[in-house]
């Protein structure tokens, strides 16, 4: 096992000394507590989740917009036709074309985006990228609103702080949900938005205890154990 770094071993020591498990308020203002990389860290959650993601009623994926954005500047690169270009272009799109991008992905390896948004008449020139984009998580999707006719407002919620998220084979889910940087009180409404959702989300087909962990940290931050039963309780 890798040594840990004094910073990261008096973070450890800070949430034993606190207690065990802690409410979302107190999670935030030891996220605010830990927090002094000399970058700035993203504040994420990890949740284990009852399910069976081999089975299709099993599986949770969803997207949720932050209300106070990921603190990210997220880059979003629009395939349409020409009819929709100046819709995109308009929204704050950072990239917009079709053939020209198709042929930077292919052959360039060309990957200077964050969020990849399509109309459905293009998707049989992108769907020829997807072994490329599938591993990278950039492939549009209609479930997460990344397939749309309406790309000027796809557009402005991704600016906005709109993620997407999806349980792994396991049933982990792993979501950024802001910034160290943000006041406490953002970042216990950024997470209480994104496990509303993921809530809300919960398949017919889980059966017994759906949430069975939830762990909030920094990027280089120890986890910090939530207590499940009072955060679902506090955001119902």
């Amino acid at each position: 096992m890798a040594k840990r770094g004094k910073r990261y071993t008096r973070s450890q020591q800070l949430i034993k000394e606190k207690g065990d498990q802690f409410s979302l308020d107190q999670a935030a203002d030891l996220i605010k507590e830990m927090a002094g990389a000399k970058f700035e860290e993203s504040v994420d959650i990890d949740m284990r989740l009852g399910v069976d993601p081999r089975h299709a009623d099993q599986m949770v994926r969803g997207t949720v917009t932050l209300p106070h954005g990921t603190g990210k500047e997220v880059r979003v690169l629009v395939l349409c036709s020409p009819g929709k270009q100046t819709e995109a272009e308009e929204a704050g799109a950072d990239h917009v074309g079709l053939d020209d991008y198709v042929e930077k992905i292919q052959k360039d390896n060309w990957f200077e985006f964050d969020v990849l948004i399509a109309t459905p008449d293009v998707m049989g020139q992108v769907g020829r990228l997807g072994r490329v984009l599938g591993p990278r998580g950039l492939m549009p999707n209609p479930k997460s609103g990344t397939v749309t006719m309406d790309v000027g407002d796809a557009v402005k919620q991704v600016k906005a702080g709109k993620i997407d998220f999806r349980v792994d084979k396991n049933g982990n889910l792993h979501s950024a949900v802001g910034k160290a940087t943000f006041s406490s009180e953002h970042i216990k409404e950024n997470a209480e938005a994104f496990l509303k959702e993921v809530i809300r989300l919960r398949p017919a087909a889980a059966k017994g205890t759906y949430i069975k962990s939830i762990t909030m940290s920094t990027t280089m931050g120890p986890g910090i154990p939530l207590d499940k039963q009072e955060v679902v309780n506090s955001i119902r």
